[in-house]
C-alpha cells in the first residue's frame, strides 16, 4: 500500500524533531548490550537512553557536591 502525502509530512516532522546518534560498538560488546536490554525486557533505545540518562545524573550530583 502507498503511503499518504500527509503521512510522508507528518512522519518527516516527526524525523526532524529527533536527533540521530550513532554507536558502533564492538560485536561482542554489541551482543552484550541488545541481551541486557532483552533481559530488562526494553528496547535497545530505550536501555541505551536509560543508561545515559541515569549516568548524566550521577555525573551531575558529583559536579554539584564537589562545588
Amino acid at each position: 500500500m502507498p503511503v499518504s502525502d500527509a503521512k510522508k509530512k507528518a512522519n518527516a516532522r516527526w524525523n526532524a524533531s529527533k536527533d540521530n546518534i550513532m554507536i558502533r560498538p564492538d560485536k561482542e560488546d554489541g551482543a552484550a548490550i541488545r541481551k541486557a536490554a532483552d533481559i530488562a525486557m526494553q528496547s535497545l533505545q530505550q536501555y541505551i537512553l536509560q543508561a545515559t540518562h541515569e549516568r548524566m545524573e550521577r555525573d551531575n550530583a558529583a559536579l554539584d557536591g564537589a562545588e
